[in-house]
């Protein structure tokens, strides 16, 4: 029992390592609009967020939807980030990929649900999820749209027929109508950034 409970620990400590690698994982679609970089834990985090807005404002299963976005790209630690590109010729075993993260953790049945779910774009929550996994997409876009990347509005008119919830497009639509700096520069009179603050 006790040689039992050691394994299940070690292998809980094999996946807080293997989700760490995601920091190391690069997102590759960037390299093809010749901007912006990040990881897939990066994408994996905003992604959560934006599940949970989704989820509250549709009234659905708040906890669920950011259950299926947490661990909806878990697998790419070992099988490294499909782009759009890629999938055209070739292909990847996510779910082994990971059903092998998961063995011996205690984990899998759940977290495979979660993956099967989100793939299966059957349930609001799911349908949620995807959005959420757009909408950091779409977010990212505009902000490379704001800096002079026109090319970035190809991406955006793939992305943005995705969206399969009321509320995904709307916060869609939002999104784009806001300039990506409002929340920070115009949240104070222009005189303050000129003179810091001082009067």
């Amino acid at each position: 029992m006790a040689q039992e409970t050691d394994f299940l620990w070690q292998r809980l400590a094999d996946l807080v390592y293997e989700i760490g690698q995601l920091r190391q994982t690069p997102r590759t679609g960037w390299a093809f609009l010749g901007s912006n970089r990040e990881n897939v834990a990066e994408h994996s985090f905003r992604t959560t967020v934006l599940g949970y807005l989704l989820a509250k404002m549709a009234h659905a299963n708040v906890a669920r939807v950011m259950q299926l976005c947490l661990f909806h790209d878990l697998h790419e630690a070992r099988s490294g980030d499909f782009n759009y590109v890629y999938h055209r010729y070739n292909t990847t075993r996510a779910r082994e990929a990971l059903q092998d993260a998961l063995a011996g953790t205690g984990l899998t049945n759940e977290v495979l649900g979660f993956f099967d779910e989100f793939s299966d774009k059957t349930s609001l929550e799911a349908k949620l999820a995807n959005d959420a996994d757009q909408l950091d997409l779409i977010a990212n876009l505009n902000v490379e749209l704001h800096k002079g990347n026109t090319f970035a509005r190809e991406w955006l008119d793939s992305a943005l027929p995705r969206l399969e919830t009321r509320e995904g497009r709307m916060l869609a639509q939002t999104l784009l109508a806001e300039d990506p700096n409002s929340w920070w520069y115009k949240q104070v009179p222009k005189s303050w950034w000129v003179h810091h603050g001082e009067s």
